[in-house]
């Protein structure tokens, strides 16, 4: 999977698989420090959250510079790289860019050339300022939850159930079908998918969450191993792959096994979302990592064997006792259980390796 920016020193593809961190959106000196404390040398950033009103109150020095109607510039998109950089990480991907961006480019809406023209020349940016992966996601409805939950030690987790979502209540103008989402998908790629070869930016396709097949009247596309096959065989390219939001995955219920050894053998895998779940549509809970529904180092092998080498991060955490928002704590706890499974592996296979 191609993930080398313009300006970027060292190509992401010549690193091993590791642990980073995201869900963020400010590159503060005091967090990057706390990820590289915790063994993290690799960040994304969350863009979705820049008009959150909690944003406004943060020190100059401290916001994320990104600014722009509807598409950021070089210039800012540099200035983001130069943070993480300054700290001796990596910044491997902005996801989730603003609904707002391209939310008529979903639905067709009147605004979709003004916003494909706009998202087109962020994707040239981010490649000319060497950001090198672009996640993104195709659920105009967003992401839905319908509650808080406890897990071991009354730790808090959320929790979706479609019978307290109100998931028949439009969130748009009108009823959407599944024909008009894919016929939007595809005149996307067709679009966009050119831009970042040529810039050089890897596109990474997120699955819907949850995967229902409708919300608010809104088609969830990416809800199953089928339309994730037909997304990723529409277009051939180094530049189309999956953020494999294992959580997402495991709320469909879906055989990840496959999943990971169907997408992994085609190098179609550019980043990974490690995080589990307990239950599956039309109800489940998040969970701590290591007591959800798959085997989680039975995954982080099986990722290994089909050759991927990209980045994991913790995705959706369980608050725990003092947490802060950003459940420090919790994320803690998961960068430390994968990077003490992802040791655990390779010492159980350079034991097990031909002694020559």
């Amino acid at each position: 999977m191609a993930t080398e920016g313009s300006e970027t020193s060292t190509s992401l593809d010549d690193l091993p698989m590791r642990v980073g961190a995201g869900q963020f959106m400010d590159p503060a000196p005091e967090r990057l420090r706390y990820i590289k404390q915790l063994g993290g040398d690799d960040v994304l950033l969350n863009m979705y959250q820049v008009d959150d009103p909690d944003y406004e109150h943060m020190p100059d020095d401290e916001r994320v510079p990104l600014e722009g109607d509807g598409e950021w510039s070089v210039e800012n998109l540099r200035e983001v790289r130069e943070r993480v950089e300054a700290e001796g990480m990596r910044l491997n991907a902005i996801e989730n860019v603003p609904v707002s961006f391209y939310e008529d480019v979903m639905l067709n809406g009147p605004k979709r050339d003004e916003q494909l023209t706009k998202l087109k020349r962020t994707i040239r940016n981010m490649g000319e300022a060497g950001i090198p992966i672009f996640g993104y996601h195709w659920a105009p409805a967003g992401v839905w939850r319908t509650g808080w939950g406890e897990t071991r030690g009354g730790a808090e987790v959320s929790v979706f159930d479609a019978e307290a979502s109100n998931a028949d209540e439009l969130t748009h103008d009108r009823e959407y079908s599944e024909a008009e989402l894919w016929e939007n998908y595809e005149y996307f790629l067709d679009e966009v998918l050119p831009v970042a070869e040529e810039a050089g930016v890897t596109l990474a396709l997120h699955p819907s969450d949850p995967p229902m097949k409708r919300l608010g009247g809104v088609p969830q596309l990416f809800r199953n191993f089928e339309n994730f096959k037909r997304a990723m065989d529409y277009r051939d390219s180094d530049y189309h792959g999956l953020d494999l939001c294992l959580g997402c995955w495991s709320e469909m219920g879906e055989p990840l096994d496959e999943v990971i050894r169907y997408f992994g053998e085609r190098d179609e895998i550019v980043y990974v979302h490690f995080r589990d779940v307990s239950g599956t549509v039309p109800t489940f809970s998040e969970d701590f990592v290591d007591e959800g529904n798959y085997d989680e180092y039975q995954l982080l092998t099986l990722l290994d064997d089909v050759g991927f080498s990209g980045m994991m991060i913790p995705d959706h955490t369980p608050h725990l006792e003092g947490d802060t928002d950003w459940e420090h704590r919790g994320r803690a706890y998961t960068i430390g259980y994968l990077r003490g499974m992802l040791k655990a592996m390779r010492s159980e296979r350079a034991a097990a390796a031909p002694h020559r």
